[in-house]
C-alpha cells in the first residue's frame, strides 16, 4: 500500500507538471505569422491603443497636440468619429468596458472614460505612475507602465486590486511592456522597440510564448525611429487578430503560425509571411 501511495503521488506530480506547461512554448522559440488581409491605416496616427468590439475598431493615438480617441472604419481606414485630447495630454493605452472606452495618458496619471457609441467624455480616473498599455479580463482592467509590473484595477472605482511581475523564459524581469490585449485567457503584449508580441500568464506573470512579427512592414526608406510595432486588437466573435504600428500605413489581420522556429532563424521568419 505504501508503494502504491508513492506511485500515485508520482503520477499526480507528472500530470500537474505537464498541465502547467501545456500552453508554454519551448524556451528560445517563437511563433510566426501569416497575413490574412492588409487594411489602410492613417500614417499620421501614433497608435497607442487598439480595440475591436461589436464590429467597431477604436484607436488611441499619442503625442502632445495629436492625441485622440477615434472610431475607424476597418476596411477603408477612414476616421468615422474622433475626440481630440487637449495638447497637454499624451494619449496612451485603450480598452473597452461595457458601453465605455477607457483611455490612459502617459505622464498625467489620468484615465479618461468615454461613451463607446458617441465618444463623449464621461469622467476621469486617477492612477499613479505612467500609463502605457491597457486591457481587461472579465473582472478587472490591466495596465502596463513600461516596467515589468502589470497592475490590475477595479473598473468602477479604478482602485488597484493586485499586481504581477512579468518574467521571461529564463525567469528574468521583462521591461518595456507596451500595448496589451486579453485573448483567450492570456495577455498579449507588444514589447517596445521590438517586433515581438509576448503571451503572458495573467496568473503568474510568466511569458508563455512569443510571436515574431519581423518583416511585417518593410523598412525600405528612412522613417520616424518611433514608427514601431504597437497595437493589438482581437475580434472575439470572428476570432480575428489585428496588429499595426505607430505611423504605419497599414493595419494587418494575421494568423499565428505555430511553427516554433528558432528566434535567430531569419529564413523561417520570412517564409511565414506570404507575398502580399
Amino acid at each position: 500500500m505504501f508503494r502504491a501511495g508513492i506511485f500515485g503521488i508520482c503520477l499526480l506530480f507528472i500530470a500537474l507538471s505537464l498541465s502547467k506547461g501545456a500552453n508554454a512554448q519551448p524556451s528560445g522559440r517563437s511563433d510566426g505569422y501569416q497575413i490574412v488581409h492588409a487594411y489602410p491605416h492613417d500614417p499620421d496616427a501614433f497608435t497607442q491603443g487598439l480595440v475591436y468590439v461589436d464590429g467597431h475598431l477604436y484607436e488611441s493615438t499619442g503625442r502632445n497636440g495629436k492625441s485622440s480617441i477615434r472610431m475607424v472604419d476597418l476596411s477603408t481606414g477612414r476616421v468615422l468619429q474622433h475626440y481630440d485630447l487637449a495638447s497637454k495630454y499624451f494619449g496612451e493605452g485603450l480598452t473597452s468596458w461595457g458601453s465605455d472606452l477607457v483611455q490612459l495618458t502617459w505622464k498625467a496619471e489620468l484615465a479618461f472614460v468615454y461613451d463607446r457609441f458617441t465618444l463623449a467624455w464621461k469622467h476621469t480616473f486617477h492612477y499613479e505612475g505612467e500609463g502605457w498599455g491597457l486591457t481587461h479580463d472579465d473582472k478587472q482592467l490591466i495596465l502596463s507602465d513600461g516596467t515589468p509590473i502589470l497592475r490590475f484595477f477595479d473598473p468602477i472605482s479604478f482602485s488597484e486590486t493586485k499586481r504581477i511581475s512579468v518574467t521571461d523564459e529564463h525567469g528574468h524581469p521583462l521591461s518595456d511592456i507596451n500595448e496589451l490585449e486579453y485573448i483567450r485567457g492570456e495577455i498579449y503584449a507588444n514589447v517596445w522597440h521590438t517586433d515581438q508580441i509576448v503571451r503572458i500568464s495573467p496568473r503568474t506573470g510568466k511569458v508563455l510564448g512569443r510571436i515574431d512579427l519581423s518583416g511585417l512592414v518593410i523598412k525600405d526608406q528612412p522613417s520616424d525611429p518611433e514608427a514601431v510595432l504597437n497595437g493589438i486588437a482581437y475580434d472575439a466573435e470572428g476570432d480575428r487578430l489585428f496588429v499595426t504600428g505607430k505611423l504605419w500605413p497599414k493595419l494587418f489581420e494575421i494568423k499565428v503560425v505555430h511553427q516554433g522556429h528558432q528566434l535567430s532563424n531569419t529564413a523561417a521568419k520570412s517564409n511565414s509571411r506570404p507575398r502580399h
